[in-house]
Order: structure tokens, then C-alpha cells, then sequence
């Protein structure tokens, strides 16, 4: 039986567990020296010694191996019992494609928006620094890899990362994901390096997405240091993150994770861009939502404030929280109170998800929700499990519904 069972799920925040050499295999042959290889060095994933030469060998090795107990008779045994126990490159489909369809049978579930697991942050610094010809050869990569991932299962929705750096690259990058099939754009959370999110010259990239249909979205990771990292500076330990080791985050920068999306979408909203495109969704993945009814009270004390002074928020025909109700979802944590959410900011506005196969998903995301929504209604539900995802999906929402109904 399937861990969830009873109704239609859509899950907006599922992975792939990248191998070691993912990036680079997937990359033009000139840019493959200058991309990383996955060291793997927090948790209880592979540490390496020795030259970087034998750590490659050695990594293809392991993951050779780790192939091969996947497929043995043993191991998959009991897969259904273990389907949500297995986590991160333990887990069913986590990253052998071949897999994740027999992985979402044993889910439940009805499709899966697809994230990387390890590039967000790599991405953000490269399109931070100074090779743009390199960041774009690497979201090549990655977006090449995301559509071979996914191509095994019409239920797994690809997301492909088109980097804001250059707006001109950025548009020729998003014409080339939607060719390719993106079911979504992924952008940084934060801000590009030498200008805002909401320039003029990046409208191309709107404009794209909007007449394709498919959203754009933000993920964690991609933002650099969510705080100052002085933060951790205080005379102890610094603790372990949810595998174990130093690379995610803890409790102290797990408050800054808003801080990013809360004002990328903010200054979209303010300087226009949502009002020039009715019609573009935006999907705000991992980063939480109990922040968000406090963020929409915020905007709408600034539209007070200064609508007085500044054209282009007298430019605006709507309210700053109307935008937001009207084009953009969330995807919260399943520690976050969903109730309380959907009571004070609307239930059109969060989604499921389930952030398999990480750690942080937990192992009951289900259960969890459904105890936070408490006495909420059929429809609130409905929309919470899979029509607020359809809706953000555009496009790809409408075949999902569609196949769904006819199955």
C-alpha cells in the first residue's frame, strides 16, 4: 500500500540526490575541468583521501556499488515498508532515474516538482563571480541532467536554472529550457550581482514564462550566506546540521531563510514587474510560509507609507497582498503550523510537499500536515494537497489535471 493513499497529492518540493560527477558529465567537454566534483563531506556520506584523481575513482566506485545494492532482490524487498525511512542516496529513486517511478508509486503521490540536491549554493557562486560564459555552461549542465532525470516519468516535473546574471544570456538560457521542456524556472532567491530582479532588460525572461505557461521558482540555497556567519561565534560549538555535518543549515540561519524571497518578490511586486505580467506564477519552494501572512501586513504598511511619494507604487492597479494572492504559492515546512497559515493569509496560498528523499522532509510529512490543519475544511484541503500546485503549474497544471481525470 502507498505510504499516502485517499486523495490526489502533488508534491512541490522533491529531489535528486546528485552523483559525484553529475555536473560535469552533463557539460559542454571544454567546461568539464572547470566544475566541481561532489566531495560529499558532511553526515554520514563518503569522505575521500588521496589524490583528486584516485577521489573520482574511488567515488565512481562507491556509487557503482551503492547501484548495485539498489537493484539487488534483497534490498528491494521491502521498499514499501521503507519508502519514507530511506533517506538522501539510501533512498528509492534518489537518484537512479529508473527508480523514482516505482518511488512515487510507493509514495502516493501524483507528480513531483524536481530540485537539485547540491548546486543551488555552486550555482549562486559562479553566477556571483566573474566567468559568465562558465556560470551559463554550468546551468546548461544542470538543466541537461534535471531533463534525463525526469524524462523516465511524465509525474516528474523538471525545474531548470536560468542564471539573471547577464539579462540577455538569461533570456537565450530561458528560451532554451522551455525548447528543452522545463516544467519550471529556477532562479536565485536573491538578488543578481549588479542589479535587481526587477530591471527592465530581464522582462524577456517574464515574458517567456508567462506565454509558456510554467512558473518561475525559488528554492533554499541559493541565496550565499543566509546570515553573518559571526552569528556562530559565540564561544561553543557550532552543531551539526540535519545530516550531520557543516553544509545545511540550523536553527540560527534557519531564520534568515525569508529574508531573501520576502524581498525579491516584494520589489517585484512593487516596481511592476507582476502588474506588466498578470498572467506569471511564481513558486517560493523550502524556504517556509509562516512568515509570509506577517510579510503581507509589511507590504501593505509600505504601500501606506509611500504610495504618497513614489510613482510606481501609484502605478500599481491592485494592492501589494492582491498580487501575491492573485500569482504566487508557497511550499511549507511540515513543523510549520499550516493551519494558522491558511487562517490568517488564505488557503490559496501553500502547497504539499514532502522534500524527498532529504532528511528534513521527515519521515510522516503527510501526518504532520494534516494534524496542523486540524477541522479545516474538504475544499481547504483540496486545494492545499493538489489545486494550489495545478494552479502555480500553469501549463504542465493543466496536463496533470487532465491525466489525473482520465486515469
Amino acid at each position: 500500500m502507498p505510504y499516502a493513499t485517499g486523495r490526489v497529492i502533488h508534491d512541490a518540493d522533491a529531489h535528486i540526490m546528485e552523483p559525484p560527477t553529475w555536473l560535469r558529465d552533463h557539460a559542454e567537454e571544454r567546461f568539464r575541468d572547470e566544475l566541481p566534483i561532489l566531495r560529499f563531506e558532511s553526515g554520514n556520506e563518503l569522505r575521500q583521501t588521496g589524490s583528486p584523481e584516485e577521489q573520482q575513482r574511488d567515488l565512481v566506485a562507491s556509487f557503482d556499488r551503492l547501484r548495485e545494492k539498489h537493484a539487488s532482490e534483497e534490498y528491494r524487498a521491502d521498499e514499501d515498508a521503507e519508502i519514507m525511512s530511506r533517506k538522501n542516496f539510501a533512498a528509492t529513486g534518489g537518484f537512479i532515474a529508473e527508480d523514482r517511478p516505482r518511488a512515487l508509486d510507493l509514495l502516493g503521490f501524483s507528480s513531483q516538482l524536481i530540485f537539485n540536491t547540491f548546486h543551488n549554493s555552486r550555482l549562486h557562486r559562479l553566477e556571483h563571480a566573474d566567468d559568465v560564459e562558465l556560470v551559463y555552461a554550468a546551468a546548461r549542465a544542470h538543466n541537461r541532467g534535471m531533463i534525463e532525470f525526469c524524462s523516465v516519468d511524465p509525474r516528474l516535473l523538471p525545474t531548470c536554472y536560468v542564471p539573471l546574471v547577464d539579462p540577455e544570456r538569461a533570456a537565450l538560457a530561458t528560451k532554451e529550457a522551455i525548447a528543452q521542456g522545463a516544467a519550471a524556472l529556477l532562479i536565485a532567491s536573491g538578488c543578481p550581482p549588479s542589479f535587481s530582479p526587477s530591471h527592465l532588460d530581464l522582462f524577456p525572461v517574464w515574458a517567456q514564462a508567462e506565454e509558456a505557461g510554467i512558473p518561475v521558482v525559488f528554492h533554499v540555497g541559493g541565496t550565499g550566506e543566509l546570515i553573518d556567519p559571526n552569528y556562530f561565534i559565540n564561544g561553543l560549538p557550532i552543531p551539526p546540521d540535519f545530516h550531520g555535518g557543516d553544509e545545511n543549515f540550523r536553527s540560527v540561519d534557519y531564520m534568515g531563510i525569508p529574508v531573501p524571497p520576502a524581498q525579491t518578490l516584494a520589489t517585484l511586486i512593487f516596481d511592476g514587474v507582476l502588474e506588466k505580467f498578470p498572467d506569471l506564477r511564481l513558486g517560493v519552494m523550502e524556504q517556509g510560509a509562516v512568515w509570509v501572512p506577517s510579510w503581507l501586513r509589511q507590504m501593505e504598511s509600505a504601500f501606506e507609507a509611500f504610495a504618497r511619494h513614489e510613482t510606481r507604487l501609484q502605478a500599481l492597479s491592485m494592492r501589494p497582498s492582491d498580487y501575491v494572492h492573485r500569482q504566487v504559492r508557497f511550499a511549507p515546512y511540515p513543523t510549520e503550523d499550516v493551519g494558522w497559515i491558511i487562517e490568517q493569509g488564505g488557503p490559496e496560498l501553500v502547497m504539499f510537499s514532502s522534500d524527498y528523499p532529504h532528511v528534513e522532509g521527515g519521515r510522516r510529512p503527510v501526518e504532520r500536515f494534516e494534524a496542523s490543519l486540524g477541522d479545516a475544511s474538504v475544499e481547504v484541503r483540496q486545494k492545499f494537497y493538489s489545486d494550489n500546485f495545478l494552479f502555480l503549474m500553469g501549463s504542465v497544471g493543466a496536463r496533470l489535471m487532465a491525466s489525473t481525470a482520465s486515469s
